[in-house]
Formats: C-alpha cells, structure tokens, sequence
C-alpha cells in the first residue's frame, strides 16, 4: 500500500486524504483543544480507518479548522455506495472516545 496522503491547507486550515478531491459521503463533527493538526489528522485518520475498514470502498478524509479554542474537525470520507446512518454512527463514536481523544492530543503536542 503506498503512504501518499494528500494534505492541502488553506489558510490555517488541513485537509487530509488520500483521493483528491477530498470528498465527504459521510461525515461526523467534533472540536479539539489545540494541538500540531497533520498529527492530529493522521491519529484521527487511523482510528476512524480501524472503525470502518470493512465498509466497502471507504477512504479517510480529516478535515481541520481554526477556532478559538483549537480544531474544529470533520471527519469522514468517500464510501462506494450508500452511506449509512451506522457508518455515520461509528465515526461519530470513534470521534467522542474519550481514550482517542487523550492519545490523539498527546501525540500531537496539545492539552487534551
């Protein structure tokens, strides 16, 4: 398999993924407390990846946006086929983890 992740900024912002363009079929939300954003995309990248490589045709996409506080992230990605609302839930549920959560921001230098 080849390691080539697209990341694309825009302004402060990063887009992780690896078929460009970047394209959300399904997408949970959360926010994050500061911390390096291509660090943070790659963790939450393999976590939601874990969470559903078995849905066919998944491919990551980690999207991350400046706040005040630190990252608003969308996290998701391509499906071939139909999404559903158990895809939407896994993602969902991998992003509120609160053991994610903790090593996520460890990994990338933030404060949790």
């Amino acid at each position: 398999m080849s390691a080539a992740w697209h990341i694309l900024r825009d302004g402060e912002g990063v887009t992780l993924c690896r078929h460009l363009p970047p394209r959300f079929d399904v997408a949970a939300h959360t926010t994050l407390k500061a911390g390096h954003p291509i660090r943070l995309a790659h963790q939450i990248r393999q976590d939601m990846w874990r969470a559903l490589q078995k849905v066919r045709g998944f491919s990551p996409v980690v999207e991350l946006r400046p706040t005040e506080a630190g990252w608003a992230v969308t996290a998701g990605g391509r499906i071939s086929g139909t999404a559903s609302a158990r895809d939407v839930r896994r993602i969902h549920d991998t992003l509120a983890n609160p053991e994610n959560r903790t090593r996520w921001m460890r990994h990338a230098g933030g404060t949790g």
